[in-house]
């Protein structure tokens, strides 16, 4: 199984490819955990991409794809991967195809988890998280006039907002995510490698549909 996973923040992007990692036996490689690991080894790729997230630019494409070639080449990757949080653009979707063209590990299935934009932005800017046990809870479903609290920390209202959880914040992600993801939709509808799941539902029911769209069905 090599797929990609494309979708906006809060579409459960996360929870589902962990559902994915214990079905099929297969890494999730998220680019920004290769650079936050090869900064922390103090390896030769993470020394530059220091140097470029130390100076406040975006790391070098170059760098990336770097890092996924030796992500690949470790042995739990033999049967496959799920990339998260790559490519973002068509110029990283083109770089990509070339470097698995030259491993001989073409993508078998892009999927898109599909959630409405609006229901995103109210998951988003409802999310909180406990002070002091870091679990994250969501203030919308709870009922009228009943003050958001962790339970297993006290009945004391301990629950923050994140700052990159803020309307503002929130809304420019969404924005800058539906400018880059459309391209790449219509990219990969071209290539026949798009499906679409519908991420508007149980965590379970949108992994059984997810397990189906990989499968082709």
């Amino acid at each position: 199984m090599r797929i990609v996973l494309l979708g906006a923040p809060g579409s459960g992007k996360g929870t589902q490819s962990q559902l994915l990692v214990k079905a099929h036996g297969v890494p999730q490689i998220s680019t920004g955990d290769l650079l936050r690991e090869a900064v922390a080894q103090g390896t030769a790729l993470g020394v530059q991409a220091k140097v470029a997230m130390d100076a406040g630019k975006l790391v070098d494409d170059v760098l990336v794809l770097a890092m996924i070639r030796e992500r690949l080449a470790r042995p739990d990757a033999a049967r496959g991967f799920i990339l998260d949080g790559f490519p973002r653009n068509i110029a990283q979707a083109k770089a990509l195809d070339a470097l698995l063209a030259e491993l001989r590990q073409p993508l078998e299935r892009v999927v898109l988890m599909n959630l409405d934009l609006g229901l995103l932005f109210k998951r988003l800017t409802g999310r909180r998280v406990c002070q002091d046990c870091q679990r994250v809870f969501n203030i919308h479903p709870s009922p009228p006039g009943t003050l958001p609290h962790c339970a297993q920390c006290g009945d004391m209202p301990r629950l923050i907002q994140r700052p990159d959880d803020r309307e503002e914040v929130i809304g420019k992600r969404l924005e800058v995510y539906e400018a880059q993801t459309k391209p790449l939709i219509e990219f990969y509808e071209k290539a026949g490698l798009l499906r679409v799941v519908d991420a508007d539902s149980d965590v379970q029911i949108v992994f059984t549909r997810l397990q189906a769209a990989i499968q082709g069905r």
